[in-house]
């Protein structure tokens, strides 16, 4: 088995190598692009890139020689199904832009493939009857990439949970904080069109979703929602006097003093990937956050009820001074209570740990406190670390289990990709129609 904080994985005979392509070639793509040209070379094979724009996949080929790994084809994205027969693709590594994710998932399961898809699964709800009746008709299979699910942290709390640690579940709360850095960077790129995202109830909180579905073992029945653009957009600068005069960072004098604004130039990667790649698509990762055209929310509350009779009281604001969550579950013997600080505050411009000024510091000292709390008993501290690496070792572990190394935990599915993704879906509902959404009806297509 592996050692999953060492990011290796066992060496295999190269003829059991699976055959792998990465489609979407964006900044994401990296960390599997990575994966698949070195630490997982023992059991798995990049063989393809296919992406929209060439100067992003001519990026990632870069990335590769640099691991003395020779340049794969790159293929456009109208020769998505040709690049999966020539290059006799098995697995297929989807990283587009969450609207496309359900066109290239259900291409791959027709052509024979299995997927790996970052969260997620899809960003609406005709996607979502796509993957799942192609998957059940074609049976290939899908894994969502929840990372989160390998944190040891979360690991251990699933753990206890199963074990009856608090009795029958009754209650969550959860509470997640994204900061001026980490939450402004969704309303700088195409994140921030909501048919593009779904927004962030399905972009980012479907990692959320997820683990509650995976902590308490069940499933969404019932969504009532409340969401709203509060900080962000250029309504909100003008009238708190945030906003300053630029359509994008890049070249703009007035994104040179602002603490919103993302300075790719900073940083060889992003030049290689956006900014050497604008000619191609026009695609520009650096707009302002305080500008027009944002049409999704930044501050949100969700109410759950799931199959079990658990309910789920969740927030989500993009626009915090720091950055982590809180977790409290309550049975009927107890109560868990997790506490994660990811960054205890922001600061402006750019500092040693963050060289990129406008992007999110990495999370390198994440503190997490779990707590114990029994009926009639004293609380009792549980001794668990964050794992080393990005989101909390989670990525490291997560990689070892989808590329076919002896992974620490089954793989997220594409049931488990529905469940988190119809709360977000339903939750986007809700907060359109001002009514709570039955969840079996919204995907079978009534409401």
């Amino acid at each position: 088995m592996s050692d999953p904080t060492t990011n290796t994985a066992p060496s295999a005979p190269r003829a059991e190598r699976r055959r792998f392509a990465v489609v979407g070639t964006g900044s994401r793509a990296r960390m599997y692009t990575a994966a698949l040209v070195s630490t997982h070379t023992g059991v798995a094979r990049l063989v393809a890139l296919c992406d929209t724009n060439h100067t992003r996949m001519a990026a990632h080929n870069a990335l590769a020689e640099e691991h003395g790994h020779e340049p794969v084809p790159a293929y456009p994205a109208a020769d998505f199904a040709a690049m999966l027969r020539k290059e006799r693709v098995q697995e297929v590594v989807v990283c587009t832009v969450d609207r496309t994710h359900a066109d290239y998932i259900c291409a791959a399961l027709e052509a024979g493939c299995d997927v790996v898809t970052e969260k997620p699964m899809t960003a609406d709800i005709e996607g979502c009857r796509r993957i799942v009746e192609t998957q059940r008709r074609t049976g290939g299979r899908v894994n969502v990439a929840f990372n989160y699910r390998f944190n040891p942290v979360h690991a251990k709390l699933r753990s206890l949970l199963a074990e009856g640690a608090v009795g029958d579940i009754g209650s969550v709360h959860f509470e997640w904080l994204l900061d001026l850095r980490h939450g402004a960077d969704y309303f700088r790129r195409w994140h921030r069109e909501k048919h593009n995202s779904g927004g962030l109830l399905v972009h980012k909180s479907s990692h959320h979703f997820d683990l509650v579905n995976w902590w308490i073992d069940s499933a969404p029945t019932e969504v009532f929602a409340w969401g709203d653009l509060f900080f962000y957009g250029d309504e909100n600068g003008r009238r708190r006097g945030l906003g300053a005069d630029y359509e994008r960072a890049h070249g703009s004098a007035g994104a040179a003093d602002d603490p919103f604004a993302l300075h790719m130039a900073d940083s060889e990667a992003m030049r290689r990937l956006y900014l050497e790649a604008e000619h191609e698509d026009g695609y520009r990762r650096d707009r302002n956050v305080f500008g027009t055209g944002i049409t999704i929310e930044d501050d949100m509350s969700v109410l759950v009820r799931y199959a079990s009779g658990a309910k789920l009281s969740y927030h989500l604001a993009a626009y915090s001074p720091w950055e982590g969550y809180r977790v409290a579950i309550t049975g009927s013997g107890g109560r868990l209570e997790l506490d994660v600080t990811e960054s205890p505050y922001t600061e402006p411009g750019s500092t040693g740990d963050v060289p990129v000024r406008g992007m999110p510091a990495p999370k390198e000292s994440t503190v997490s406190r779990l707590v114990l709390r029994r009926h009639w008993r004293a609380p009792e501290e549980i001794d668990v670390a964050v794992g080393e690496g990005s989101h909390g070792g989670g990525d490291v572990r997560m990689l070892d289990t989808l590329f076919g190394a002896s992974g620490v935990q089954p793989r997220p599915t594409h049931t488990d990709g529905t469940n988190a993704l119809m709360t977000g879906l339903a939750a986007n509902e809700s907060i359109r129609t001002g009514r709570p959404v039955d969840v079996a009806a919204l995907l079978a297509g009534g409401c």
